[in-house]
């Protein structure tokens, strides 16, 4: 599991997207979670302004588990 460190009270799951490098632009945030199916803490959701906040896991396909964490 990856740890993910964040300065705010929260990122959109959109940001964390870009943070994590499986986009690199905001655009790409719609088309890549209607492709990829993204669960946390346990729940399938595709949002891509959910906020995630620090305490989160995030398991994105098959490709990696984060558990973010404030800086």
């Amino acid at each position: 599991m990856e740890i993910i460190k964040i300065k705010d009270e929260y990122i959109t799951l959109g940001q964390f997207l870009k943070l994590t490098n499986h986009i690199s632009t905001g655009g790409q945030a719609k088309p890549f979670l209607q492709e990829n199916k993204i669960y946390i803490n346990g729940s399938l959701d595709n949002r891509r302004g959910r906020k995630i906040v620090p305490g989160d896991e995030v398991k994105i396909n098959e490709s990696g588990d984060y558990k973010v964490m404030n800086l």
